[in-house]
């Protein structure tokens, strides 16, 4: 279940931190941090008499889909946290942060987690306490809190669906389109070439075209196609048929096929020898 504020408002998480200069330099839909919560001015100067600074600020812009799941504050000596990275800097030109200590933050996917940081604050280096926010660690003079706590979901964006102009120029009351050819209706074949097989064939369909052309699903991918036998297996001119040309194929056996294809491989063990002896001699 997600949190609500007063009034009704989701509570958006925190989804990316920053370094800046000032408001010019901090980047859009950023939060700057300029006053502690004590009431002090949140500047981080980089040394004692500078008088240029930088300050934290935050986003809780979702359109990015990630969200800070930890902050840490660690020191130049400690090596970052794995699935942690350094917050980014948008700061003037020749300015720089301070690396002895350094923010770093977890980001993750917003679908992935259930809980994430909900806001930063800093105080000054006092004995101030934050009700329900976890002390992160201090730095520069300032301590920085977070609160966490589970988040309200952004709310999916239904996108308009366009419908074709195609989709209206259907309708069901067109005619149909042309059955293609059938049999019936085929071109008269060559005298002679219609076999015994053609003849039986074409006489059943004649009784099944009625029943066909009301029912598509009746014609098959072979209708309008005549059937012919294969030249070479007519009768031929000089009075042999198929049978009396099957019969002029010899069997042979299995000794014949050996004898006829057998192949010793003389040639190639040959030269397997000539390449060792080659090789034994340059060795």
């Amino acid at each position: 279940m997600s949190l609500m504020e007063h009034g009704g408002i989701p509570i958006r998480p925190v989804t990316a931190a920053c370094w800046t200069s000032n408001s010019s330099t901090c980047p859009k839909d950023y939060t700057v941090i300029s006053i502690t919560e004590d009431g002090a001015a949140a500047n981080f100067s980089r040394g004692f008499a500078m008088k240029s600074g930088y300050f934290l600020c935050y986003s809780k812009n979702l359109s990015g889909g990630m969200v800070v799941s930890d902050v840490q504050v660690i020191s130049d000596k400690e090596a970052i946290p794995h699935g942690y990275c350094y917050i980014p800097e948008h700061l003037e030109p020749k300015a720089s942060v301070s690396k002895k200590k350094r923010v770093c933050v977890r980001m993750v996917p917003v679908g992935s987690v259930d809980t994430a940081v909900l806001d930063i604050k800093l105080t000054a280096k006092s004995k101030m306490m934050l009700q329900h926010y976890t002390c992160v660690g201090d730095m520069h003079g300032y301590v920085m809190w977070c609160r966490k706590g589970q988040f309200s979901s952004p709310t999916p964006q239904v996108k308009p669906r366009r419908v074709s102009l195609d989709i209206h120029k259907l309708s069901l009351d067109q005619p149909a389109p042309p059955l293609p050819l059938r049999p019936s209706n085929a071109p008269p074949l060559p005298p002679g070439k219609l076999s015994i097989r053609r003849g039986i064939l074409q006489s059943k369909d004649t009784v099944d075209t009625a029943a066909d052309a009301s029912h598509i699903y009746g014609i098959t991918a072979i209708d309008g196609v005549p059937f012919i036998l294969h030249p070479k297996f007519e009768i031929k001119s000089n009075g042999l048929t198929v049978s009396n040309t099957l019969n002029n194929i010899q069997i042979k056996s299995l000794q014949d096929i050996e004898n006829e294809y057998s192949y010793t491989f003389t040639v190639e063990e040959s030269a397997a020898k000539r390449t060792r002896s080659c090789t034994g001699i340059a060795s």
